[in-house]
């Protein structure tokens, strides 16, 4: 469910703030947010955000192709390892059925 168009696009007051002195200056630093909601403004492209994703901040640099999404979009909090069950079955029947060595003679 999307935000209403009333109230508009969210941003953390103090990641704004930061940004547009930094624009001001002319300098790029990477700035650490723990607000995943907020949404990727224009001002905000060329910049370093560390987004948190729960246990570190991970560093995402934003493009033009980033505004209108949420900062959150681009950390992912879930770290995929891939199904253990699957991985079992693989090594049992890798281990279970050993290969048949090959004949030099051929058969007719």
């Amino acid at each position: 469910m999307g935000r209403s168009l009333k109230k508009g696009p969210f941003v953390d007051r103090k990641l704004l703030k930061s940004i547009d002195t930094m624009n001001e200056a002319n300098e790029k630093k990477v700035v650490k947010t723990w607000s995943r909601a907020s949404t990727v403004f224009p001002q905000m492209v060329g910049h370093t955000i560390a987004v948190h994703d729960g246990r570190k901040h991970v560093p995402v640099y934003i493009t033009e192709d980033m505004v209108g999404h949420r900062l959150g979009e681009f950390a992912p909090t879930r770290t995929y390892r891939g199904h253990n069950a699957d991985k079992k079955v693989v090594a049992t029947t890798s281990s279970a059925a050993p290969a048949a060595p090959a004949s030099t003679t051929p058969t007719v």
